[in-house]
């Protein structure tokens, strides 16, 4: 269990504290009355599933005996508007700086499919997975 504190800082700002201390600030987008100072909840969405993606990859390549330090990943959020405002879709590109054998390849690219974020979000929001290998982002 993990505890997080947050509070409302007013004109459209909060600031949540989890429980280490480690601290982070929302702000509503622009689009949406913010100021866009800061990540909007659904950038942390977008966030988390980038990053519990890449982390749960890092440990499948561990396992294999490969490191993926320099892995980066761009991940692109669209909103919808009808019904209700909502994420549409996650567009996440990695881009991995060394090509490995196609074994480990697969074994590391299935690993993110196993990340919670992922299995957690409702299936109307489209996630897209495309991974470069050998390469760097533009």
């Amino acid at each position: 269990m993990v505890k997080i504190s947050i509070s409302y800082e007013g004109d459209l700002l909060t600031r949540s504290i989890h429980e280490s201390g480690e601290e982070l600030f929302t702000d509503a987008p622009r689009d949406n009355g913010g100021q866009g100072k800061h990540f909007s909840p659904t950038d942390l969405v977008a966030t988390a599933l980038g990053t519990c993606v890449l982390t749960l990859m890092g440990m499948a390549a561990k396992r294999v005996g490969i490191d993926l330090k320099g892995a980066h990943l761009v991940v692109t959020k669209e909103m919808k508007r009808e019904p209700v405002r909502m994420l549409a879709k996650l567009d996440i590109v990695f881009f991995f700086p060394h090509s490995i054998d196609a074994a480990s390849q697969e074994k590391i690219e299935r690993a993110a499919m196993t990340c919670p974020v992922h299995a957690s979000l409702h299936p109307d929001i489209k996630q897209i997975f495309t991974f470069h290998w050998g390469t760097r982002p533009a």
